[in-house]
């Protein structure tokens, strides 16, 4: 099992899609094991987007993501992090598939509605960022064995 970091963007809250987009996650079979709404800081903004320093996009990244309360979560599920990035789709809007998050709702190459983790290592540092230890609630459920095969002792 993975877990990984999702957080819907300003963008994503404002718009009122947080619901659909939430939804999406679980009905792929993803366990949310972790969720709040906040408003970033943007010392914790500067320390989340640390290795865009220095590139043209940053500042008005930071600006962004600490304009407006956004919901951030902890996904977890058998390769989570490859299935987020794929249900979120190309980074622009303008780019990603039909049936992907982007794809379906947004269309601009600055607002992207929403921000996964890109990598184990990646999920691990972000997810310290917004969550303490106690707050993700990992877990069995009883409806995994509908979710993954676990014939052979171990989903997938």
């Amino acid at each position: 099992m993975q877990t990984t970091l999702i957080i819907l963007k300003p963008d994503a809250v404002q718009r009122g899609l947080t619901g659909q987009i939430i939804s999406r996650f679980e009905d792929k079979g993803l366990l949310i094991v972790g969720m709040k709404m906040m408003k970033i800081s943007s010392e914790l903004a500067a320390k989340h987007y640390e290795s865009h320093q220095g590139k043209p996009f940053y500042s008005g990244l930071v600006t962004f993501m600490t304009s407006s309360p956004v919901v951030v979560m902890a996904v977890q599920g058998v390769g989570a992090i490859a299935i987020c990035r794929k249900m979120m789709g190309a980074t622009f809007g303008s780019n990603a598939e039909p049936g992907t998050i982007r794809g379906d709702y947004g269309v601009s190459n600055s607002f992207n509605l929403i921000h996964g983790s890109d990598s184990p290592e990646a999920a691990e540092r972000e997810l310290k960022l917004f969550f303490e230890a106690a707050q993700l609630k990992a877990g069995d459920r009883a409806l995994d064995g509908w979710v993954y095969d676990l014939s052979s002792g171990t989903p997938e």
